[in-house]
């Protein structure tokens, strides 16, 4: 029993250590959440509480300085979409770029690189991937996105409306009007057509459509009065 309220008592004594080292990760990864470095740090503590052997020289804080603050990086390698294994050949691959560049003037591209380092044009690739993208910030180099408003809910809304509000005003014509102004703003067919289909002429479809114009002109105008 005393041993385990000792185990209670170590643990809070160093847990104000725990957020102090997450306040001092996050101002280095500031997109890292502070409670996420806390939880991940926790765990460190209870282990380096659990596993100190004060025979071995560091005090217990030296030694759960280490495990917490390996704990929490080890919780922001998890949350990385990038294998570990590719930024360590982004990182050397890099290094050897700039190396190269400093002795003969000239950086060296992709292309020799990966001739150089097989696998850094994937890594590379896997890098680029894995950079997420943000709204407030342009898109990467070569990336478009093309404008498309068609799912946008106000819009939408506005066109089902306007639909709504057209349909009405075509309600109040006469039925052979209606057909005619259905037909030929609607389905795009010409008034020759839509007259063949009524079985009437040419000019009689076009007197029809001006009349149609003429009546919704009024209800619009007297509606707006």
């Amino acid at each position: 029993m005393d041993d385990a309220l000792d185990r209670e008592a170590q643990i809070r004594r160093y847990f104000p250590l725990v957020k102090r080292i997450a306040r001092r990760i996050h101002r280095l990864v500031p997109s890292v959440d502070v409670d996420d470095l806390v939880g991940d740090g926790s765990i460190g503590l209870i282990r380096a509480v659990d596993c100190f052997d004060p025979l071995r020289g560091p005090s217990l804080e030296q030694y759960a300085r280490q495990l917490i603050a390996g704990a929490m990086l080890n919780g922001i390698r998890r949350m990385d979409p990038v294998s570990e294994r590719a930024r360590r050949t982004l990182r050397d691959g890099e290094s050897e770029r700039y190396r190269i560049a400093v002795e003969r003037g000239s950086v060296p591209g992709n292309v020799e690189m990966e001739s150089l380092r097989p696998g850094f044009a994937r890594a590379s690739l896997a890098a680029h991937r894995g950079v997420p993208l943000s709204i407030d910030a342009p898109l990467p180099e070569g990336e478009h996105v093309p404008n498309d408003w068609s799912t946008d809910p106000a819009s939408i809304i506005m066109e089902r409306e306007a639909s709504k509000d057209t349909q009405a005003l075509l309600d109040r014509l006469p039925p052979r009007q209606r057909e005619l102004m259905q037909e030929h703003y609607f389905r795009d067919h010409s008034l020759r057509d839509i007259g063949a289909r009524m079985r009437i002429s040419p000019q009689r479809a076009s007197q029809l459509h001006i009349a149609a114009l003429i009546k919704l002109r009024n209800t619009v105008h007297a509606a707006a009065r």
